[in-house]
């Protein structure tokens, strides 16, 4: 029996080429699904509310208000005089938007308080305050 041929056993390999294309199939995926945050300008420190729940809000109008008083609308810088003028604006094309009010823990009520008051004179009263 010794002279019968023995066959030579092959080496088993790994074929790399699939697993790249898994791999790369999955970083592809994990960006398309990756939802981005749009970046703020202003640095506020939100006041923590241990009651406040998580909303997504997909038409809406971010008037940010620093602890100083300076405005930001949807990242734009604005005053409070301009900050009139856009609402005004946004109020003759839609009435239903939803006003997102962000202010750092600091700022005096009285700057709140101005913005809110600017949007109910123009008719939009969905307003909600931001907090963390």
């Amino acid at each position: 029996m010794s002279g019968l041929l023995r066959r030579k056993r092959r080496r088993p390999e790994l074929n790399l080429v699939p697993l790249i294309d898994v791999l790369v199939m999955l970083i592809f995926f994990a960006f398309v699904t990756m939802q981005f945050r749009a970046v703020t300008t202003m640095n506020l420190t939100l006041p923590k509310v241990e009651t406040a729940g998580k909303s997504e809000l997909k038409e809406s109008l971010t008037i940010s208000i620093a602890k100083e008083g300076t405005v930001d609308v949807n990242g734009h810088p604005a005053t409070m005089d301009t900050l009139d003028q856009i609402v005004k604006e946004i109020g003759r094309i839609n009435k239903d938007v939803t006003v997102v009010i962000r202010s750092d823990e600091n700022t005096p009520l009285r700057f709140v308080t101005q913005a809110m008051d600017t949007c109910r004179k123009q008719g939009l009263n969905k307003i909600r305050l931001q907090s963390r």
